[in-house]
Parts: structure tokens; C-alpha cells; sequence
């Protein structure tokens, strides 16, 4: 039988993926957490196809694969696993482009209307007895009169946008991978990074984690912001430094976050973030439901029975030709 190793997963178990997988002829071997590279090596090295999900697929765990066909993601990130390493070896990586694109859009909404209208400060200053509400009026957005910034205009992005449009804010988008013709033909406007920043009252993120993007949102970034500004980001914790975004919170240049993804991720108890009243954080819950789960862990195995019945790969991320 064909060996598959899953690096990890955040399941009770893995009988649903092994139940497919075993009526392809495979075996499937795991390990729900991760602990080191040694024991990961140790799993990986005789696999003929790995599935992870958040486990560091680094180049000397890449390296140690002896017959590996193909890296499957469980996700649409692909930010633990080394690209570069997988290419130069010849093993195409797989993620799931398509999932969760609905929940995470519908929480990215939730994030900013909470925020718009402090939902969250309010509900602890009632629970907490307050007779008098203590939020500052300017903190209450009116979605109708602000401009939102869409970053990454994606599956994701490009669901969000549709989401914005019932409540006649004004929206730009910002994504070199994307022609300026095709978002203007849905109507919005297409704006540069620096645009982008220096127009928009509220900013949310959608795009991936890359050598490119890791740290975009920065100091010198937060100066070209509006005073007063907003950011949601439900994409990659890693996109905002996080030191300078303390900074910024605290000053009020930046008056609130919404944030499902951090840097670190989970926060540590007691992190600043977590301590300040004007930050929203769910942790990384934006692709929660029934559904989505089912489509990750079917299409986790995908790449797996197309090699096996002799069909061509396809959601290939690191340009491996098969």
C-alpha cells in the first residue's frame, strides 16, 4: 500500500480522510501535533503523499522525502510549507483554493460591522452594569459615509466587496495580481497601495502570506493612514507588524482593529493586544461551519486520488509541472 502522512490537524481524528484514502489502496500514517523536525522527518521520509496543516514543512523535511508525489494543504494558505524546497525537488504543492471562501467573507462582515458600530465595547459596558455607555462617538462608524480599502481582491476579497455593496459605503481595491479593468468592471474603484492607505477609513485585508506582503501594514505605512482609521484582517496575522501596530493603537492614530488571524498566533495571555478595549479578536474562527470542514478535508485528498487514477493535478503553488 501507498503510504500518506499527515503532519497534523486540528480534527478529533482523521477517520474521514482515511476511509477515502484506504478504498484508493493507501495507508494512512499521522500525528495530531506537531513537536519537532526530527519526528516529522521521521514520519515523512517513506511517504508517497504528505498532507499538512500547520506543521513546518521545512527545506530539510522536504529534503527527506524519498518518494513523495505530492504536498497537500489543508487550507488555502500555504505559508508553512517551503516552496522553494518543494520545487527544487520536483513535488507539487496542493491547496484547497475554493474553501471557506462564503464563511470567511460573512466574518470579515461581521468584524467590520462590530467594529463600525462597537458592538463589543458596548455589550461589556451593559454586561459589566454601566448605566452610561462610554464610547466615543467618533469611534461609531457610518458605513454609508466611509471608504473601505479591500486588500487582496480574491475569492475572498471579491466576496467581501459584494457584501459591502448593500450599505453604499464607498470601496477601493488594491491587488497588483488583478488588472485594473476587471474591478472596474464590477464597479469599484482600483487604487495603488499608497492610495489605498491614505483614502480609505476602514482597511481590511484579503491576501495571502508571502515574502511580499509579511509586514506590508507597517510604520511607515500606519503614517499614510488616515487618523482615526480601521483595520479588519481575516487573511494572515503576519501582514501587520505587530509591534508597530501596538504603537499605533495606543496612540490613536489607529482608533480600532477586528482581528481573526494574529502575529503570534494564538496570542499569549496577556499580550497587549488583547488587553486594549478598542481590538476585536476571534481566533482564527473565520472558516468555521459544517460545510467548510467537509470540503477541506475531502478536497485534502483530491490531489492524492487524481495521481492515483492518472488524472492531472490541478490548484498546483509552487509551479511544479506534472
Amino acid at each position: 500500500m501507498q503510504k500518506v502522512a499527515v503532519t497534523d490537524y486540528s480534527f478529533e481524528n482523521i477517520d474521514f480522510e482515511t476511509k477515502i484514502l484506504k478504498k484508493l489502496g493507501c495507508d494512512v500514517v499521522g500525528q495530531k501535533k506537531y513537536t519537532d523536525e526530527k519526528s516529522l522527518i521521521a514520519l515523512v521520509q517513506d511517504a508517497d503523499y504528505v498532507i499538512t496543516q500547520f506543521a513546518p514543512v521545512s527545506p530539510a523535511v522536504i529534503n527527506s522525502m524519498k518518494s513523495c508525489r505530492v504536498i497537500c494543504r489543508y487550507g488555502i494558505g500555504v505559508d508553512n510549507v517551503n516552496l522553494e524546497a518543494a520545487a527544487a525537488k520536483g513535488i507539487p504543492v496542493c491547496n484547497i483554493p475554493d474553501y471557506c471562501t462564503d464563511e470567511v467573507a460573512d466574518h470579515t462582515l461581521a468584524l467590520i460591522l462590530s467594529t463600525a458600530r462597537q458592538i463589543c465595547s458596548i455589550s461589556s459596558q451593559v454586561k459589566a452594569g454601566s448605566a452610561k455607555i462610554d464610547v466615543p462617538l467618533e469611534m461609531v462608524k457610518v458605513l454609508r459615509e466611509i471608504t473601505i480599502g479591500v486588500i487582496g481582491f480574491g475569492r475572498i476579497g471579491r466576496e467581501v466587496a459584494n457584501r459591502l455593496r448593500p450599505f453604499k459605503c464607498k470601496i477601493a481595491v488594491y491587488d497588483p495580481a488583478v488588472k485594473q479593468a476587471e474591478v472596474e468592471s464590477e464597479g469599484l474603484k482600483y487604487v495603488s497601495y499608497e492610495d489605498v492607505l491614505k483614502t480609505s477609513d476602514l482597511i481590511t485585508f484579503h491576501c495571502p502570506s508571502t515574502a511580499k506582503t509579511r509586514h506590508m501594514l507597517n510604520a511607515d505605512s500606519f503614517k499614510l493612514m488616515k487618523k482615526g482609521a480601521v483595520v479588519v484582517n481575516a487573511s494572515r496575522g503576519d501582514l501587520i507588524k505587530t509591534d508597530d501596530f501596538i504603537e499605533v493603537l495606543k496612540s490613536g492614530h489607529i482608533s480600532a482593529a477586528a482581528l481573526d488571524v494574529t502575529d503570534p498566533e494564538p496570542l499569549p495571555t496577556g499580550h497587549p493586544l488583547l488587553q486594549m478595549p478598542n481590538v476585536t479578536v476571534t481566533n482564527h474562527y473565520g472558516a468555521a461551519s459544517v460545510e467548510a470542514v467537509e470540503k477541506l478535508r475531502i478536497g485534502v485528498t483530491e490531489p492524492i486520488r487524481r495521481i492515483i487514477q492518472g488524472e492531472k493535478l490541478v490548484n498546483i503553488v509552487n509551479g511544479v509541472k506534472v
